[in-house]
């Protein structure tokens, strides 16, 4: 029983430590093939021979396939994009298609250093290829696809001030079928609807399908203990009604997805950020997912639609192209928060971050409403450790007995042993239970781990002083020795081990967790320390009342 504190100490640097090793597992940069540039031809689409909707319904309708990729297919200047402007977003769409080939996030700063620097999601750059795009194909394989010449009314729109949205419209006609592409953006959101109003006035049948994609450059970060950004997952993701998955390219290469349902959305997602395309919920769609010359490509095709003449149809989608705000992630498709990356632990970060985000409504500051939710979490355990912190100070009281015994039988183990647990049964004390306290806290320690990495609602959030971002290290290791100091005279409030081996390593843990907290998140430490300096408290008054009594 001696050796319970210290096995249970050691399993918990051992979680910690395999939950870091896991993530390089899963998350270790993948080499790109040695291939033709990835970047070669931005346009490319995939093969004509890979259907991007289904025309099934009718066997006698001909084959709708993807657009093959032309000269046409290559980005559009930059001047010749349409620029909207809202309080939150900065988008170009290009006239050729009317995809979204460049985004900046007005309200999220690149980096502390460089406030005026927005994030920028989107691009046409070849080494960061990113774009979502979206189009109509018809059966003779034209359309406003996404590589289709478009035209506008305008070339700027800009969110006034008073005003809640700004409605784009592109422009496309051939042949009597005329369609008008429409972005909806509104005031304070990321979410962007997108509406096809295609109206028929030839004299035959128009057929044809809608399809949403997300391209972009597979290049994921390198692992850096140093960059919190690193540790996320940086790829396609795809969300089939039921469950989230993240899709591997090198797994997409060798078996591309194709599935066929209702309810599904897929998106690319990245530390904080992500872009998604969001088909109706209530429609059956196609999804593919390829991977090919260093482009991922996930996308979502409707079923082969058919509008006679003189009839018009409207086909209705969202985009979300942002940070991962949860309110805004729920709100615009089922499901779509689990892009939020909490990892095994989503169903205890998720009412974490939500009693998080409760506290912070009412103080305003992060690091405040982390010491906040600590005590919540430390009076909801109150009693647990109380019991604990008795059965420690018990032990306290038996030390000098317990080296006495450790005295008389030092060379008979086996006596040792049952001298002891005959002097625990006499005093009604369990060694064991102060551990209990610690196995309860493991999981809220990963989960609030979780929490403070991927809640972009924390990046770069200040708490106070020298504290400008929660979500990344302190940068003069302040935070990690207090939280040293702390669970050092934790440890002297409670019984040392009777072995005087375990007795170091047990004096030596403060200094090893002090080295393993300096590169973890500000938030995290501040977490551990304020629960430390509860403990300790806690402790000292159990001592003090178990003396008196």
């Amino acid at each position: 029983m001696d050796n319970v504190r210290i096995i249970l100490w050691g399993l918990f640097a051992t979680l910690l430590f395999l939950t870091w090793q896991q993530w390089s597992l899963d998350y270790a940069p993948v080499v790109m093939p040695a291939t033709e540039s990835p970047v070669a031809d931005p346009g490319i689409a995939p093969p004509a021979s890979s259907p991007i909707g289904d025309s099934s319904a009718d066997p006698n309708l001909p084959s709708i396939t993807a657009p093959t990729a032309t000269a046409a297919a290559e980005p559009a200047p930059a001047a010749n994009n349409i620029v909207v402007e809202t309080d939150v977003l900065r988008v170009e769409i290009s006239r050729q298609g009317g995809g979204l080939v460049l985004a900046e996030l007005l309200e999220y700063p690149r980096s502390k250093d460089a406030p005026d620097v927005p994030v920028q999601l989107l691009t046409q750059d070849p080494a960061d290829f990113y774009v979502v795009e979206s189009g109509l194909v018809d059966a003779a394989q034209g359309g406003p696809t996404h590589i289709a010449p478009l035209s506008s009314p305008a070339d700027r729109y800009t969110l006034a001030a008073g005003q809640s949205e700004i409605t784009v419209p592109l422009s496309w006609s051939a042949d009597g079928v005329s369609v008008t592409k429409t972005y909806v953006f509104r005031r304070g959101s990321y979410e962007i609807d997108l509406d096809y109003a295609v109206s028929n006035q030839s004299a035959s049948p128009w057929r044809g399908l809608s399809y949403l994609q997300i391209r972009r450059v597979y290049s994921p970060p390198e692992r850096s203990m140093f960059d919190v950004d690193s540790y996320s997952f940086v790829g396609p993701v795809f969300y089939d009604g039921n469950s989230y998955d993240k899709l591997d390219p090198d797994d997409l290469a060798d078996d591309p997805l194709d599935e066929k349902l209702a309810g599904g959305w897929i998106a690319s997602i990245q530390h904080h950020f992500l872009a998604a395309a969001v088909p109706p919920p209530d429609t059956t769609y196609r999804y593919n997912a390829t991977y090919n010359k260093g482009i991922f490509n996930v996308r979502a095709s409707g079923a082969t639609l058919t509008i006679p003449p003189g009839a018009s149809e409207r086909i209705q989608s969202r985009l979300f192209v942002g940070p991962k705000l949860q309110e805004q992630l729920e709100a615009t498709a089922p499901e779509l928060a689990l892009t939020v990356d909490y990892g095994k632990l989503t169903l205890l970060a998720q009412p974490l971050f939500w009693l998080l985000q409760q506290v912070y409504n009412l103080v305003g500051n992060w690091g405040w409403t982390i010491i906040l939710v600590t005590f919540m979490i430390k009076a909801a355990f109150y009693k647990l450790t109380e019991t604990s912190g008795r059965s420690m100070a018990k032990m306290r009281k038996l030390q000098p007995r317990l080296k006495a015994l450790q005295d008389r039988y030092k060379d008979d183990r086996q006596q040792l042993s049952q001298k002891m647990m005959e002097l625990y049964k006499t005093e009604k004390v369990n060694p064991a239970a102060g551990c209990l306290p610690m196995l309860i806290q493991i999981p809220f320690f990963i989960a609030f781990y979780w929490v403070l990495l991927e809640s972009v609602e924390m990046r770069q959030a200040p708490f106070a002083l020298w504290i400008t971002d929660l979500s990344s290290r302190d940068p003069f290791f302040v935070l990690p020795l207090l939280m040293g100091v702390a669970m050092f005279v934790q440890q002297k409030l409670n019984p040392a081990p009777p072995d005087p081996i375990q007795a170091k390593v047990m004096s030596i843990l403060p200094v090893m967790f002090t080295g393993f907290f300096a590169f973890f998140p500000a938030g995290l430490v501040l977490y551990w320390l304020t629960n430390s300096v509860l403990s300790v408290l806690q402790q000292w008054n159990i001592n003090r009342k178990m003396a008196v009594d």
